[in-house]
């Protein structure tokens, strides 16, 4: 066989580092009675959620997703100079353009590293981690600085009952690098169904449907979504997101260390333990603080897993999503 014939190399990749960042204003549900008919009680029953973080009026997506790429260069050990790629994941990105990504590129000082945005909604961090392991493993890049980020109470109608009790304002972040021993991702697995796009849209504001005194009178410009088909839609992608990327690795439920689920939810994140058999003790939940995060939700989950001591070498943790588009997927890391 001839050199030429010979298939390329792939080389393993690995999550470096994490960092996340949340708001500091804390709203409750409590604080939300007062906005809007509903109760502690009726939201926790519905959604595990207590309270969740939303930023003031300075504060936009390239800032907090500035502040959790730092941290995660600092977890790393890896310098900004030496990022190739930075991938924003968001829908709730700073502006049309340019791009947040480059916003955060000149906020920490990385400019050999090019830039982009990516909008998959609440799989975003899962879809941008999965580009910079296809940069690293084919050699085009060797570090990929992945940031999911959210700043969805801008876009929030807070008279909606239905929909403003879910979300907050946060984001997450990771290296992306050549394995080194720890945090290898062993599989991914990704998919789209965009026959059901209209089950969570932000109608107004695009080229389809640009920003008028009609579209606004008419809220939309805000965020809508049809909670109970996307329910029943979450479970069942998420589930089959989960075992697509474990029989790519090789492995079973029972092998899992640790699920750190997309935080939507608790009856979807249950739903989905239950049907991959996981016990609670490793399930990874923090949706009673910090609410729906959509793009940031995983990684935020994940750094802080990481700092509470939950993630062992050796550890097998999957990450799983599903959000607009509809969108949804799973990574399988080795810790």
């Amino acid at each position: 066989m001839s050199s030429s014939d010979k298939k390329p190399q792939v080389r393993s990749v690995s999550i470096l580092g994490t960092g996340s960042a949340v708001p500091d204003r804390v709203l409750t549900n409590h604080d939300l009675e007062a906005l809007v008919d509903t109760s502690d009680d009726w939201i926790v029953a519905r959604t595990g959620i207590r309270e969740r973080r939303i930023a003031d009026d300075k504060t936009a997506a390239s800032d907090l997703a500035t502040a959790a790429a730092r941290r995660a260069l600092e977890s790393s050990g890896i310098t900004a100079d030496q990022l190739d790629t930075i991938v924003v994941c968001t829908v709730t990105a700073d502006y049309q353009f340019p791009s947040t990504a480059c916003l955060v590129q000149a906020a920490i000082g990385a400019p050999r590293a090019y830039c982009m945005d990516l909008a998959a909604a609440c799989s975003g961090f899962l879809y941008g981690t999965e580009v910079a392991r296809g940069l690293i493993g084919a050699g085009l890049a060797n570090h990929v600085l992945v940031i999911g980020v959210e700043m969805l109470s801008k876009f929030m109608n807070w008279q909606d009952r239905g929909v403003c009790i879910l979300f907050g304002d946060a984001a997450g972040a990771a290296i992306i690098g050549p394995h080194n021993g720890r945090g290898e991702i062993l599989a991914t697995y990704l998919g789209a169904d965009g026959t059901s796009a209209e089950l969570i849209e932000l109608p107004a504001g695009g080229s389809r449907h640009p920003i008028t005194h009609e579209a606004i009178d008419q809220q939309q410009h805000h965020f809508h979504m049809k909670g109970n088909e996307v329910f029943k839609l979450g479970v069942r992608g998420m589930e089959e997101a989960c075992r697509r990327v474990l029989d790519r690795a090789g492995v079973t439920p029972a092998d899992v260390s640790l699920l750190v689920p997309h935080q939507a939810n608790t009856r979807i994140i249950d739903a989905t333990a239950q049907r991959l058999e996981l016990p609670p003790e490793r399930v990874y939940l923090n949706i009673q603080k910090y609410g729906n995060t959509s793009a940031a939700s995983v990684p935020l989950a994940l750094d802080e897993a990481r700092r509470e001591g939950r993630l062992h070498e050796g550890d097998l943790v999957l990450m799983v999503a599903f959000g607009a588009g509809l969108t949804w997927g799973a990574s399988l890391v080795r810790w």
